[in-house]
């Protein structure tokens, strides 16, 4: 898909979570995999994403360290703390039947 996709508010929360419970790393690579398990659909902007990860760590469902990019960079490493493992699996829940619900709406005849 050509044009991005706006993210429906709580969906880059979700995003992130199913991100790091994938693998911890740091903010760029997670917008990066992101794009790319999407198909280049959902591009998440820096504006948004580290305002959502801040929020996300204050919650306590994100822990981070230093780290160091591929290319040398120093960089903060994101993971899922246990907290955000269960969070992520509520959420997940949640938005399963939320877009089960939609697509009964928009199957109607």
């Amino acid at each position: 898909m050509a044009d991005s996709v706006d993210l429906l508010q709580g969906t880059l929360d979700l995003l992130i979570l199913k991100t790091l419970a994938l693998a911890p790393m740091h903010g760029w690579a997670i917008s990066k995999r992101v794009r790319q398990l999407s198909s280049d659909a959902l591009q998440v902007n820096q504006g948004s994403l580290y305002p959502a990860l801040y929020r996300l760590e204050d919650k306590g469902w994100l822990a981070s360290s230093p780290g160091t990019s591929p290319d040398g960079r120093a960089v903060k490493i994101y993971r899922l703390t246990p907290a955000g493992r269960r969070a992520y699996a509520t959420e997940e829940s949640t938005w399963r039947a939320f877009t089960l619900a939609v697509d009964q709406v928009l199957s109607a005849t």
